[in-house]
């Protein structure tokens, strides 16, 4: 194992246990034959050892995966999925109303760099770094053999979410068994998941716990689902009660699966309604007063820091444009899942459009994501669902 040694200081954060080192920080004695993805070993200034990780080019130089010295072999992988299976668990995800949830995320399950949601008997893996992706045959072993799982399929989704620069030609295909129908429960509703083609594994399985709020809420209201995706805001809505279910995504495609699956749980039930639309363009063209529940779920307006500026400006404006639209009374699930979008930003975002509408509103809820997508208490940085639900007068 080759060994990384950090420039004087720059041992501060990982003696807190945040699991990133980060290229500034390393000495310039860099191996010439160091590769991407390989196992290396981070020492101090000072020769003393700090932790084991995977050493990538970029921003974050090496993702630490132990703060020891050890090896990072099958027997590792097969130890930290029993883990992470072990508080799934523990939170009773696994129901016969329900077998949709995320087994592995990242940093907050001690396995940077790796996501793995599970859906039926098929696990989606996702790998965000290039030491997960050459471990992907090993995990994808470890997670047919997790006891108790029930996980017969490996579906490996990385062409999108690998470092383009890492120039790995990822292939998503099944690295263990093969399609077996791709419909998952959640919460005793059936939903059809594109692992295949879909956003992310599929399906936003850390929406979960929001949409059974959202449920609670949903009687007797007319509800409008923006940034709809698969509809599943949508589907728990009408369970709910709602008078009508308008849904509103400005991909054909989102809208079509968002039908798919009302009719998979609610076939021939006339209160839904959908529209392939931008948000922007359908929330101008609103009748004020045409809805009582709006829920505002956007695709994450900055990936990167760069783009924070803009991204703040641009859930203010959608936010008041929902706000000044809303019927007396109403309620409002607002959301940003934007990693660089700190919880205080979004708030003062959605605050400063209710300034701008005049309006009274009421903080009900302060939502994030659920506890099958927990944060490693020493990495804050994985805490990037952010919600709201207001009450407008």
């Amino acid at each position: 194992m080759k060994i990384l040694r950090l420039k004087k200081g720059k041992e501060e954060s990982l003696d807190r246990f945040h699991p990133w080192v980060f290229s500034g920080a390393l000495s310039d004695h860099i191996p010439s034959d160091l590769e991407e993805g390989e196992t290396v070993g981070v020492e101090a200034f000072d020769g003393r050892f700090i932790g084991t990780g995977h050493f990538q080019i970029g921003s974050i130089a090496v993702r630490i995966l132990d703060f020891s010295r050890r090896d990072i072999d099958e027997g590792f992988y097969a130890t930290r999925l029993r883990e992470a299976f072990a508080v799934r668990q523990t939170l009773s995800l696994m129901r016969p109303d329900n077998n949709a949830f995320r087994l592995v995320h990242g940093e907050g399950d001690f396995l940077p760099g790796l996501v793995v949601d599970i859906y039926g008997n098929t696990a989606v893996m996702q790998a965000h770094s290039p030491g997960m992706h050459f471990a992907r045959n090993i995990i994808a072993k470890c997670l047919v053999e997790l006891d108790g799982a029930g996980i017969e399929n490996v579906y490996y989704k990385s062409e999108t979410t690998l470092p383009y620069k890492a120039r790995l030609d990822p292939q998503n295909d099944y690295l263990i068994g093969s399609y077996a129908g791709n419909t998952a429960i959640e919460n005793g509703l059936k939903f059809n998941i594109d692992w295949l083609k879909g956003q992310k594994t599929g399906f936003f399985v850390d929406q979960r716990d929001n949409r059974s709020l959202l449920e609670h809420y949903s009687r007797g209201r007319r509800v409008l689902n923006m940034f709809c995706y698969t509809g599943g805001f949508s589907v728990y809505a009408m369970r709910g009660g709602a008078e009508l279910v308008h849904s509103v995504d400005s991909s054909e495609k989102a809208i079509t699966l968002t039908d798919a699956n009302i009719a998979l749980n609610f076939p021939g039930d006339a209160r839904h309604k959908s529209f392939a639309e931008d948000a922007f363009k359908f929330l101008d063209n609103m009748e004020s007063g045409a809805y009582n529940l709006v829920i505002l779920d956007p695709p994450a307006f900055a990936k990167h820091r760069s783009a924070l500026r803009n991204a703040l400006r641009g859930y203010q404006k959608l936010n008041f444009r929902a706000m000044e639209k809303l019927a007396p009374g109403s309620i409002l699930f607002t959301f940003s899942c934007s990693q660089a979008v700190s919880r205080e930003q979004f708030r003062l975002a959605v605050f400063s459009a209710a300034a701008q509408t005049g309006r009274k509103v009421r903080i009900l809820h302060q939502l994030t994501q659920p506890a099958d997508h927990p944060v490693n208490i020493y990495h804050p940085e994985g805490e990037y669902l952010k919600g709201l639900v207001l009450y407008v007068e």
